[in-house]
């Protein structure tokens, strides 16, 4: 919410300073340390005053990073993993490449480009903000405009689609291959821009607006799409509205966001390119979360939920072969539980129940059974995050996070018959610089 601008340490947070922002974080940051050459330094002083005669504080260092993930995939039966074997893979599931930090006092950025773990860089989360702090009749409000290429990807929760559980899964593990739009069906593929506030330290606010962004550019991304791909119309209204009250070491968040979306789809045209259709078909999506966080003594519970509805009117897709319904419906409901325990939190175990319904549809959901695009399970992770309190090799530039995860299935794609085939075990070690 502060727009990727609070930054710290002994470098200047800023490309352009604008004011006294990088100052005040060396002085909030050396305060903090005990490192301040004169406890009653102001945050006019100079950097080199506050840090000592390194010069360090002259310094602009870009906020860059990087992460990396290799892991072990087996499912209960083998799978079709062309190229890779059929079963029992070792992989790196994905690279990122990350910039991500205050461009000016109150403007900042976060940029994510990742590797697929197959063959293909590509933008992934994308987002530019501006943020500032105002007081309105008495009550804090921090506020800003921010503009991104996913749908809940600045939401401050990890009860929505772009941030929720689980965090890391492998390239290989099996895909039920239905989910709704704003549950990724958009994500990477359009461009937004709205506003947001957060009033009181209580409610949240967000108005965003999205349209698709051009398939030349897309593909010049990495992101290019394919044909049945879905195509905004104008403009898709995003909202989002939470509120988060906390007393004593109890936090508790509920709310709803939604988005309204008429779609156009691209079509092979037969020549290699696509055509967009003259049909619309229209998404409404409308969701509800909540969350509940309790801090005790070296430890952190967790509780999440949340329910998708969408209604779908398929003119485009009945026209096109892509459906044989005119509308249909989808469902999505999430329950999770998780421990952050020990050691500030090095060990964490979570659990999360997942469940997609909706309606039958014969040609959508023709590769499935029953023509159901049905969905039912769990997954159960342990994470361990040995470099805390102790210094990781590479300190204080490197950690790494390594964790086992398993999901179980109990409906596959629109049936139970077989559908344990498809439950995996994935072993990673996630490392970030």
């Amino acid at each position: 919410m502060g727009g990727y601008t609070m930054g710290g340490g002994n470098y200047r947070t800023t490309i352009f300073p604008t004011g006294d922002d990088s100052v005040k974080a060396l002085a909030d940051y050396a305060k903090k340390d005990g490192k301040a050459k004169d406890d009653k330094a102001k945050d006019g002083d100079s950097a080199k005053t506050i840090v000592g005669d390194s010069g360090a504080g002259d310094k602009w260092v870009p906020p860059i990073a990087a992460m990396a993930v290799f892991g072990y995939t087996h499912t209960q039966a083998p799978q079709d993993n062309s190229p890779y074997n059929d079963n029992d893979n070792w992989t790196i599931p994905q690279i990122s490449l990350f910039w991500g930090g205050a461009i000016t006092e109150h403007v900042g950025a976060f940029s994510q480009w990742t590797y697929d773990g197959r063959s293909n860089w590509a933008w992934d989360n994308q987002d530019i903000r501006y943020a500032n702090t105002a007081t309105l009749g008495g009550m804090d409000v921090t506020y800003g405009i921010s503009g991104d290429n996913n749908p809940t990807m600045g939401d401050p929760w990890n009860t929505v689609p772009a941030w929720g559980f689980p965090y890391m899964s492998s390239n290989l593990a099996p895909d039920p291959g239905v989910s709704t739009q704003i549950d990724g069906g958009l994500s990477q593929a359009v461009a937004g821009v709205g506003a947001y506030g957060f009033f009181n330290n209580l409610v949240y606010l967000q108005l965003s607006g999205y349209r698709s962004v051009d398939k030349q550019a897309l593909g010049r991304l990495g992101a290019a799409p394919s044909s049945g791909a879905a195509v905004i119309d104008g403009v898709a209204p995003y909202w989002r509205l939470a509120i988060e009250p906390h007393w004593g070491n109890h936090w508790l968040e509920f709310g709803t966001f939604g988005m309204s979306a008429n779609v156009n789809r691209l079509m092979d045209d037969g020549n290699g390119g696509l055509f967009r259709t003259a049909e619309k078909d229209r998404y409404t999506d409308v969701a509800f979360d909540a969350q509940y966080q309790y801090q005790g003594d070296n430890y952190w519970f967790t509780l999440r939920g949340s329910y998708i509805h969408e209604y779908q009117s398929l003119d485009a897709s009945v026209v096109n072969a892509l459906a044989a319904n005119s509308s249909n419906s989808l469902n999505t409901f999430r329950a999770y539980a998780s421990l952050a325990y020990g050691n500030d939190n090095r060990f964490v175990f979570s659990g999360q129940y997942f469940q997609t319904s909706g309606s039958t549809d014969a040609t959508l959901y023709a590769a499935n059974a029953n023509f159901s695009p049905d969905v039912d399970g769990y997954v159960a992770e342990i994470a361990y995050i040995p470099f805390v309190n102790s210094q990781s090799p590479g300190y204080p530039w490197a950690n790494v996070r390594v964790g086992a995860k398993y999901t179980y299935y109990n409906k596959f794609q629109g049936t139970t018959e077989n559908a344990q085939d498809h439950n995996t075990f994935f072993l990673y070690a996630w490392a970030a610089m």
